[in-house]
Parts: structure tokens; sequence; C-alpha cells
């Protein structure tokens, strides 16, 4: 019945995106407004990475040369997160022309997008919209959700805003193993050669907020219900399981994660000091950026961090936290806040009472260069580079 229904409401949502072309049209832009596509510049940036192979859960990919031979030299990945589509749509579409201008000029050889980006009341149809949108682009992308996109773990309305982001040619996401938590649990593995791989990015569905269901069989104490999610034990076995296969085959596993709701270990970063101000605990190296609100991590250290380290981990990349956006190594391990995107949730312009000039605004991208050895290079790209002189 699911597959049924998914049809015929992902036909009906692309009949009326084509309706609302024509009278966006008509009317010059003054009705269907919520057909952004219409209003942003959208350029064909291409790509030279390919599919090798595929499994149920996995999709093995590289970079290739003109001559047909695999590019062995840097990958590189454009990251950002919270889009939080909205109502407005002036901001709506200021938001996703700067991503665009940010995918247009610094030419990724992946898009990652880490939740929470498409959440209005029109959800459904901005996952198809937003999916044409990465097609016209021409770059491979992949999707994982957040804490907004839906309220339950696996309702049909989050199975279906998956199945329309997914059916897209470009878009790597998977539904994962339908025995896991959630929708979107799954791997893309970047190769050096058929039989030589560069880097694993793994990613999960971090869920919403903690619930009864999942409390007793975890240990969750009772103050914690309600809480932000956390990423399950069944989750974390299919990593360990995954990593170990992988080293199995191609004698290592570096790899990087990536998922929405920070981990605990994020709050050993920064600690608040006399002046109410967020300065560094002396536990971690800090590469770069800034820390204005606390950690919105689960109450409940689920364990990831320590099945990381046993399993070749270099990095984990979050959002959830908009005002937060720095990169710090703690034990030997990257934890990263991707650049968020929205300039209709709250941000520097407005957090807290305070206002700043558009200058000092953390929206942007977050890039990540993979070497051929699988070590990384980390950068902020800030949308303030797009702002008129």
């Amino acid at each position: 019945m699911k597959p049924v229904r998914t049809f015929i409401q992902q036909n009906g949502i692309k009949f009326c995106l084509d309706a609302e072309k024509i009278i966006y049209d008509l009317s010059k832009g003054k009705l269907a407004q919520n057909r952004f596509l219409s209003a942003l510049d959208v350029p064909y940036v291409g790509s030279k990475v390919r599919i090798i192979k595929e499994t149920e859960t996995s999709t093995f990919i590289a970079k290739f040369n003109d001559n047909g031979t695999i590019d062995n030299g840097d990958f590189k990945l454009l990251a950002t997160t919270d889009m939080h589509t909205d109502e407005d749509y002036s901001l709506n579409n200021k938001s996703l022309q700067l991503f665009i201008n940010q995918i247009r000029d610094e030419k990724p050889d992946l898009v990652i997008l880490t939740g929470d980006c498409i959440q209005s009341k029109y959800q459904q149809f901005e996952a198809i919209h937003f999916a044409q949108m990465m097609e016209k682009l021409g770059v491979y992308w992949v999707y994982v959700f957040g804490n907004h996109e839906a309220r339950e773990e696996k309702e049909f309305h989050k199975y279906l805003l998956m199945k329309s982001l997914s059916d897209a040619p470009h878009c790597l996401s998977k539904f994962g193993d339908p025995n896991l938590f959630g929708y979107g649990n799954f791997i893309v593995n970047i190769m050096n050669s058929e039989t030589e791989l560069k880097q694993s990015l793994v990613f999960m569905d971090s869920g919403r907020d903690i619930i009864p269901e999942y409390m007793a069989r975890d240990g969750v104490p009772a103050e914690m219900e309600g809480g932000y999610d956390y990423i399950k034990p069944d989750q974390i076995n299919w990593y360990e399981k995954e990593m170990t296969a992988l080293k199995e085959e191609y004698g290592k596993c570096p790899n990087l994660l990536y998922m929405h709701i920070p981990i605990k270990e994020y709050e050993e970063v920064f600690t608040l000091n006399e002046k109410e101000e967020y300065v560094p605990t002396g536990k971690a190296e800090i590469l770069y950026g800034r820390m204005f609100e606390s950690v919105g991590c689960s109450p409940f250290n689920n364990g990831l961090f320590e099945a990381m380290k046993r399993n070749s981990a270099q990095g984990i990349f979050c959002g959830h936290d908009h005002v937060n956006d720095w990169a710090a190594k703690y034990e030997g391990i990257w934890l990263v806040y991707n650049q968020m995107g929205s300039y209709n949730a709250y941000s520097l312009g407005d957090f807290r009472g305070t206002s700043r000039p558009e200058e000092e605004w953390q929206q942007g991208v977050t890039l990540t260069t993979i070497h051929n050895d699988s070590s990384i290079d980390l950068k902020q790209s800030f949308n303030s580079r797009y702002l008129k002189k």
C-alpha cells in the first residue's frame, strides 16, 4: 500500500508544481511564491564523480579524469545545515541562492546537508522541488534528517520525504537497513581506486526527542525523557560492523560521521565563565569558530564517541545549534559544527536580543578536503563573501 500511496502523492505534487510554474510566470512572481526554483539563478555545475557500485546501505563512488581513469587526488565536500525554510519566501530564496552560489564557486565533489533544511508547511512540495534544484546543479549530494523534518521515527510523512529526495539521480541518500532506528542510516565510500578506500562517510538519523519506547531498553534515566535524542545502540552496532567489514576488505577504514544532533562530547570543548561567555576548556585543540549557545546534545551519552575511537573515525559533523560554528580536535577526533544556512531561523542577526552586522553572521558552508592519504583539511566559507562591497 505504501508504494501506491507514495506514487500518487509524488505525482500529484509534481503536477501542482508544474501548474504553479505557469501561475508564477504569468503573474511575474507575484503568485505561487513557494515555487522557489523559478526565483533562483541555478547554473549547471556538473560533476566528475561516478558511482562504482551500490549495496542496500552503501554507495561506492570515485572522481574520474577525462580519460576515464580514477582521479585519486583531493576530494572536496561542501556541507551546510539548518536552512529552515519557512513561509518568508524572500528569506528562503536568499538562503537557497547563497547556498547555490557556494556550490557554483567551490565546485565540490559532494554536497552534504545535515538536517532541518526542508521544513515549511509545504515540506513535501519542497522536498521534490529541492531535489529538482540539486539535479539542475548536476552535483552529487546527500541529505540526512534533523529533528524538524518529521515528528515520529518511521511515519509515512518521513518516508515520503526520504523517497522524494533519494529518487533524484544524483542523491546518494538511502533509507538504510529497515531494522535500524529511523530513516537515512547509510554510507558513502569514496575510493582512490577500485581496490583502495580513500574515506568512508557515515550518515545516521539522530532522531528528535527521547521517548519512553527506548528508555528502559537503553538505560536512559527517567529525568531525561523529552530531551534531545541520541544515536541508538543498533545504529552504533551497525556502524562498527560496517567499519570492520571495510577494514577487512581494504585494510583500513578512515571515516567521517554526519548527523544532525551533536553528541555529548561537544560539551567538553567550551565552558561558561563568570561573565557568561563561552571560553575554551583547554581539553581540545580549537581550529576555528565561535560558540554563543549551549550544546544542544542529548543528555544521554550513548557511547558513540568511544565506538568512533575504536573504528578509525577522524571526525563527526553536526548541525542543530545555529550560532555555534567551531571545529575542535578532542581526544584525536574532530568535532565539527557545519555552517548553518538559514536567514529565516535565529542567527547572530537577532540572537538573544542582540543584533550584529551581517559581515559577522555565520551563515555559509563547511568545506572538507580529503587528500589521497585520507587526511583532511577543514575550512569555513561564509555567505558574507557575497555581500556587496
